[in-house]
């Protein structure tokens, strides 16, 4: 039963990549193998099947990855992301700091990773907490929280952008749509979260030597206008030609032009285009130290482009095996809504191989039948995915064991607070999708 061959494979990646600690690249590649063996695909093929699975998911996602986390180091080496987060709080006050922090994390996590921007503003909660003598989880958790709904929920980051070239989205539309839904449930969360009782009883220390402390001083760091002009500005492209696209038609030069600029890896493109001349030369950084920051960039994007390469090639096994032809004729009869089916799959997935990337470019090879005929808008689809991706971080999770570092908590405290949060949000995350499926209908967009 094609269905059993998937749970097994499932089962076996967690095994690798848990127990046996294995690289997610690696064990992704092992068992497409297996799978493709398993399925009858003839042995000769197997390397074609993986080789095809791989370039078809690297080509469509490697120029907004890689860009997106240059214009983030860049951003993050210049002072410009720490301008962004003081500006907000001195306009917000003590008393509002967790609105600036959860201010500050979406302005940023726009473009940037998890891991990166989190490091990047860590330092700015650990400052303020030393400040105000506030509980660290108080400032700090609604910073990790928004982070995680960005990174989750929306491209350019991995796990939407490679969901959006297997399903044939609309990066932009996904993009825009997403915002909806991820806003309000990041901020509901990141502003609830630390108040509850079982948050605010752990008081956590700051933790020594994994931060540096080291904060660029005012007459080091670029203006505000310029480094939220920039944070900005791939999102005004990308959704600003999202939006021209539904309001507008033809074949008008300006409304190519638009689609031009609007797309996800020329927006990005020219945002690092300027980022390295008004956060390099501009400000007195040599372009040479402005370059060493894209290759570190691109040096820590290296693994995740591989993962999601072989989550392609396991994907492609799948629909070249028929399990994903067997999986559109067993839920063709079901009355469940695809997009809840969806976003279960990509929670399972979640559950099992930790990983949030691994788990949602696993599913888009899963999911991909339910999209043909399903009349739901392959956008939602995407966000449906990327929504359960996010649910249920534990301990094979790598993020998970960053937030327990950082935050100086015991494993059990940290599963109380990350865990729980992310399955909310994932939660949240659905019903948002419901919600804006359905207004489109009613729109009928």
């Amino acid at each position: 039963m094609p269905l059993v061959v998937v749970g097994i494979s499932v089962l076996i990646l967690l095994f690798l990549m848990t127990k046996l600690k294995l690289n997610g690249f690696v064990a992704l590649l092992l068992v497409a193998v297996g799978v493709g063996l398993v399925q009858g695909i003839e042995l000769e093929k197997i390397p074609e099947v993986l080789s095809e699975g791989i370039g078809g998911q690297i080509g469509d996602t490697m120029l907004v990855i890689g860009l997106g986390a240059m214009v983030g180091r860049v951003m993050g080496d210049s002072g410009a992301a720490q301008r962004i987060a003081g500006k907000l709080l001195d306009l917000c006050g003590p008393r509002w700091v967790q609105v600036a922090m959860v201010l500050t994390a979406m302005l940023i996590g726009v473009t940037m990773f998890y891991e990166v921007a989190f490091v990047i503003i860590v330092p700015i909660a650990f400052t303020i907490v030393r400040v105000t003598g506030k509980n660290l989880l108080w400032v700090g958790l609604p910073m990790s929280i928004a982070l995680s709904t960005m990174h989750s929920f929306l491209p350019p980051h991995p796990g939407p952008t490679a969901v959006a070239a297997s399903f044939d989205a609309s990066v932009g539309l996904t993009l825009f749509y997403g915002l909806f839904i991820a806003l309000p449930a990041g901020a509901l969360i990141a502003l609830l979260w630390p108040r509850l009782p079982f948050v605010r009883a752990m008081n956590p220390s700051i933790p020594k030597g994994l931060v540096s402390e080291r904060v660029f001083d005012e007459e080091e760091m670029p203006g505000m206008a310029w480094s939220l002009s920039v944070a900005l500005l791939p999102v005004v492209l990308i959704a600003g030609a999202a939006v021209t696209d539904m309001a507008a038609s033809g074949t008008s030069p300006v409304l190519h032009f638009v689609a031009f600029i609007g797309s996800a890896p020329v927006a990005l493109l020219l945002t690092l285009s300027i980022a390295m001349w008004a956060f390099g030369p501009r400000i007195g950084r040599s372009l040479d130290e402005v370059s060493a920051s894209c290759r570190s960039a691109a040096q820590a994007m290296a693994m995740i482009l591989l993962v999601i390469g072989a989550g392609g090639a396991f994907k492609q096994v799948l629909v070249d095996g028929g399990i994903s032809d067997y999986i559109k004729d067993t839920t063709d009869g079901w009355s469940i809504s695809p997009i809840v089916l969806a976003w279960l799959i990509a929670a399972i997935l979640r559950v099992a191989l930790g990983s949030a990337t691994v788990a949602v470019v696993t599913a888009s090879g899963v999911v991909l039948p339910l999209l043909a005929g399903s009349g739901v808008h392959p956008e939602i689809m995407v966000l449906a995915v990327s929504c359960g991706s996010i649910a249920f971080s534990h301990v094979n999770d790598p993020g998970f064991w960053m937030f327990k570092e950082y935050f100086n908590l015991s494993v059990i405290d940290a599963i109380k607070t990350r865990t729980t949060y992310t399955t909310v949000l994932a939660i949240l995350g659905l019903g948002g999708v419901l919600a804006v499926e359905w207004a489109l209908d009613v729109l009928n967009l």
